[in-house]
This record gives structure tokens, sequence and C-alpha cells, in this order.
């Protein structure tokens, strides 16, 4: 027996002897991927098996407490009739359910499915049957219990769920669930599909190895020449042999090496090409101005975002050097660390710049070195630019608000504490008419500290998106109101208010309470920028279609006019802006700088825009027109 296995390792090794070295690693890796291959099909039939039994689990205790739920109640009060005809319609409704049993507190079972008690007393003999459970069962949970065991058919599920009614427990009923039958074909279709690929690649293998240690030739000097000529770069060299098998595999490698070779010389600089364009579109899209220039200053890439930010729409500033294109105040700036940069001696470096020219703007920018792959050396830097002027406007806005905010706020509280502790330190020395005045006086600070504290949170309102209920709105009736509002402030400076609505004007559509306060505010700051003597106007009529465009909407226009000291045209753009004060003539009257920003969100939310026309010492008129109600 030993001489007959030493014969056969004898040959064994011989015949593995004359395969070539291609065709032993092409054995052993076929070994190894037939491996691997089973390994990971045993791996997935048994994480199916476990997803299955998993699944029915789930859907055991799920059915389970589904069915203890209906049949509880029934049980408590031994209503068995009820009981045997809800399972059996529950059992013959699926096909899932392989029995259900019930039995009461001592595991002695009186119901069952397809079988149950009564049956097997009427036979001949008669057979107590029991559910052995353990002995603290239920326990303290009520959770079903659940359990498995092996059939010819499959594994079957067994769910014990406790009856329980009013903490009082009742019995125990137990249901089994058969086993799915689409996880176990699935599990043995997969077992016997990966046999039977692994048995076939070996017996392949194995022909193949012995045809090819049967018919194999030496044409190894042709691939030797050919591995020669491509080493010295003649990449057009072909073997032709009409050669099969792992040796003609190899040739075909071989040629489609050398053709791979040749294309990838033609496709070189394609690709290259290609991923610079695919570069360019990526930094056309950033929303930031991008600049991508080498170690000598000379422009590579540069996107639209900069070209606007730094006037170069219609230059080709691509191959020039940066600093001959930007402008002074920038140059300036980032000269020496560009250079710095560029000798290694820094990594980045980040301005904040003022331009004046063409347009005064804020920006800020970013010097970043780029590094080749290895990040030894510096291939270039890349230049980022952000505009930055909304941002600064924003904190000039908010420190300039804080200002006034803070000195309104100031002034009247001091006013208030003072006069309150005059009256109350020396109130017995005052006459009636002086602590008459103090308390006007402090009445008037606190409605001022009431107007400053209400126009913020109108505009908080305004901003925060909080929808109103817009309807048709009398103007007429809204300027009678907002006039006797104001008429005796008017008498008081000696303003003549003026009234000129047209007769029968329509409802317009909007909100009454924010447009009374839009001409509240106007007609307010008219009052206070006229002097004595003056008028202010308010005046209402119905604009027609213009001839040129016919199926224009009428509309109604509302105008506020005033013969005021009037806003100069440097600051017309800015007036409607939130905290903006004229900082001039009127900068000591009273005001947040927040009634014509309120104005213009009423206004905007009606669907239209508020005008304005002024001329110093002559005055100043707005206007505004609203959409008529349908």
């Amino acid at each position: 027996m030993l001489a007959l296995l030493k014969t056969i390792r004898e040959a064994i090794a011989n015949w593995w002897s004359d395969f070539t070295l291609q065709t032993k690693l092409l054995a052993v890796a076929t070994l190894v991927v037939s491996l691997v291959m089973s390994g990971l099909t045993f791996w997935a039939v048994n994480t199916i098996q476990q997803d299955a039994r998993l699944n029915d689990t789930r859907f055991g205790r799920d059915l389970g407490l589904l069915l203890a739920a209906n049949v509880t109640p029934l049980v408590a009060e031994n209503n068995l009739t009820e009981v045997a005809q809800f399972s059996q319609r529950f059992y013959s409704s699926t096909s899932s359910v392989r029995y259900m049993l019930y039995a009461d507190e001592s595991g002695k079972i009186f119901f069952g499915i397809p079988f149950w008690e009564r049956e097997v007393e009427n036979s001949l003999l008669t057979i107590e049957r029991r559910i052995q459970l353990p002995e603290d069962y239920p326990g303290d949970n009520d959770k079903p219990m659940v359990r498995q065991h092996n059939t010819p058919d499959g594994i079957v599920t067994d769910v014990f769920v406790p009856l329980i009614v009013n903490k009082k427990y009742l019995g125990v009923l137990a249901i089994g669930i058969n086993p799915n039958q689409t996880a176990v074909i699935s599990t043995n279709f997969t077992r016997d599909v990966t046999i039977a690929v692994f048995i076939t690649i070996w017996v392949m293998v194995i022909l193949a190895g012995v045809i090819n240690a049967l018919t194999i030739t030496k044409p190894i000097k042709e691939l030797l020449v050919g591995v020669k000529q491509i080493a010295t770069g003649n990449f057009k060299q072909r073997i032709d042999l009409p050669l099969g098998g792992e040796l003609g595999e190899l040739i075909l490698s071989f040629n489609d090496m050398a053709e791979r070779l040749e294309r990838y010389e033609e496709q070189n600089i394609e690709e290259l090409t290609a991923e610079k364009a695919k570069l360019e579109t990526l930094v056309s899209t950033i929303a930031d101005g991008a600049v991508l220039i080498d170690n000598n200053m000379q422009v590579i890439l540069v996107n639209p975002t900069a070209r606007r930010i730094f006037c170069w729409e219609g230059h080709d500033v691509v191959g020039s050097n940066v600093l001959h294109q930007l402008p002074p105040a920038i140059q300036m700036e980032i000269t020496r660390p560009l250079y710095e940069m560029a000798a290694g001696e820094c990594d980045s470096a980040e301005f904040r710049i003022h331009l004046n020219q063409p347009t005064k703007r804020t920006i800020r920018i970013l010097l970043t070195t780029v590094l080749n792959l290895q990040r030894e050396s510096i291939k270039g830097i890349a230049i980022t630019v952000q505009d930055i002027t909304r941002e600064v406007e924003l904190n000039e806005a908010k420190g300039q608000f804080i200002s006034n905010v803070s000195h309104e706020l100031r002034t009247p509280l001091f006013n208030i504490k003072s006069f309150i502790e005059t009256l109350h330190d020396y109130g017995e020395d005052l006459s009636l008419e002086q602590r008459q005045d103090f308390l006007k006086t402090v009445n008037h600070e606190t409605d001022r500290l009431t107007r400053l504290v209400n126009d913020v949170l109108d505009l908080s309102k305004l901003e925060s998106g909080r929808s109103y209920n817009f309807d048709g709105v009398d103007l007429a009736q809204a300027i009678e109101q907002t006039l006797r509002t104001y008429q005796l402030n008017a008498k008081d400076k000696g303003i003549e208010l003026i009234q000129e609505v047209a007769p029968n004007l329509p409802l317009v559509l909007g909100n009454y309470d924010l447009l009374l306060q839009v001409l509240a505010n106007l007609v307010g700051n008219a009052l206070k920028f006229t002097k004595a003597g003056g008028k202010v106007a308010i005046r209402t009529y119905q604009l027609d279609p213009k001839p040129h465009a016919p199926n224009q909407s009428p509309r109604v226009r509302v105008e506020i006019s005033d013969t005021g000291i009037g806003i100069g045209s440097e600051d017309q753009q800015a007036i409607f802006d939130r905290f903006f004060r004229v900082e001039n003539r009127v900068h000591t009257l009273e005001g947040t700088g927040l009634g014509l920003s309120i104005v213009r969100n009423i206004v905007e939310r009606h669907g239209s825009k508020v005008h304005l026309v002024s001329e110093i010492g002559i005055g100043t008129t707005f206007w505004f027109d609203l959409a008529l109600c349908d």
C-alpha cells in the first residue's frame, strides 16, 4: 500500500514538473479563486439561512402577539368556542402557520390546530398532552419566547406567547411557523450551483493542463525578441503565432500591451487636455474668484468671477504676469507675499483690500501654495478672491444701528432718570407747575423709547417672513385716520396738511394696518423735516393703463409731498436702507433710521416699490402704486 502511494506521488510530481510556470501559476490561482468563491458562497448560504431564521423569528413573534391580542379576552371569558372559530379562521388564512396550541397555566393543552383535545378524548385512547415550559415562565417579562427545531421539511420556529389579562397569567399560546420556502430553495440552489461551478472549473483546468503539457511548443525566442523591442521603445512590435492555451493568451496579452502603449503615447496629451478642461469647468463654477499662477507669476487659469472682480472681461490674461494685470492697490499688498510663497518661505496669506476703481468694493484675497503629488515642491500659487462688500456694509450698518440705538436709548433714559430722581428728592420743594412739567418730560421721553422699540419690532416682524391677510382697503379712510392723528402736531408746528383724494376711488388690495403704518411713517417724516409755514400733502388717484401697454392692470397711486429741507442725491439711494440716517443738517432730529426701511418692506409686500424725488431746500415727494381689489 505504501509503495503504491509512493508511486502515485512520484507520478504526480513528474506530471506537475512537465507544466510550465504559467500553467502552475494558473493552477494555483484557480485553486485560490475556487476556494475563495466556495468560502464566499457558503458564507452567503449561511447568511441567508441566518437571515431566514431571524425573519421567521420576527414573523412568528409578531404573528403570535397579534393572535394573542385577539384571543386573550376570549380565553379570559372561557369562550373556547369563539377561540376555536377564530383560530380556525386564522389558521386557514395563512400557510405559514404549522400548528396552534393553547395550554392553561399548568401547561395542559386544551385546544390545538390541526388537532385538539376533544378529538383525542373521543378516540379509543385518552392522551394527555402538555407543553413543557421553564419553571419561571413567564416571569416578570411578558414577551414571547422563541425557539427552533429541525424537521424533515426544514427548521420550524416555535413561538410561545403568554396569555395575560390584568397581569393574571391565564396560559400560553404556542405557534409553529413553517420555514420560508423561498429562502430554503434559494439556499439549496446556491449550494448546488457553487458545487457544480467548482467541479466544472477544476475539470476544465485539469483538461487544459493535460492538453497544454502534451502540445506545448517553445516559441520563447520570438517572445523574447518582442519584449526587447518593446524595451527599446518600438511599440509597433507584434508577435504573430497561431498558438492557443496559456502561451497564446500570453502572446495576445503582449500584443495588447504593445497596442496600449502605442495608444498611450497618442492619448497622453488628449487626457492631459481633458483633465485641464475638467479643472477649468470646476473652477468656473466656483462662486468665489479663482486665479492659478505658476512660480514665475504667470497666469495659468482664471475663472469668470475673478475676471469680473478684476475687470478682466475681454482681456486674455492667461500667460501674462499676474502682477501686471492687478489693480495697483492689490499689487502693492500681495507682491512680496507672492514671491515669498514661490520661494517656499510661507504656505498661505490672507488680505482684506478696499478698492475704489472701477467700483467701490471690499475684497478678501487668500493665497495658497499648490504642491506636487509628493508634496515636495511648489508647482504654483492659487489666488482666491471673495467680494465681501455686502458683508462689510452689513457690519457697518450694524455698528451704525448699535450706535444710533445706544444714543437714542441713553438720552431718554438719562432724562427719565434725572427728572424722576429730582421729583423723588426735591418733589416737596417744587411747585405744582414744575412737577407737572417734569412728568410731562418723562412721559415724552417714554413715548420716545416706545417708538424706538416699536420700530425695531415692526422691522423684525416684516423681515421674519410673517404672512399677512390682504383684502379690500379704502385708502380714503386710511388717509383720513392718518391726518387726524397728525393734525395737532401739524398745527403746533404751523404746517398745513393738505388732502387730495380722488372721488369714487376703488378699493385696493392690501392690509389696512400695514398701509396705515406706511402713511404714518411718511407723513411723520414729512412733518419732522418741514419748517413752520410749510405744507404736507397726501394725494391719491387711479392710474389708467398706458397706451403702449393696454393689457396693464389699473392701479392706484399714493403720493406724500412736503416742502421740507429735501434729501441730497448722494443719499437718495441709501435712504431706504436699515439704520441709515442722513448725517447733515437733520442729524439732530429724533429717529432710528428704520422708518423708511419699514415703508419699503411693507410696500414690497404689496407687490410694488416706493419711489422718491427730492431737491435740497425745495421738498420731497414719495409715491407708490397699489393694485385694485378684484
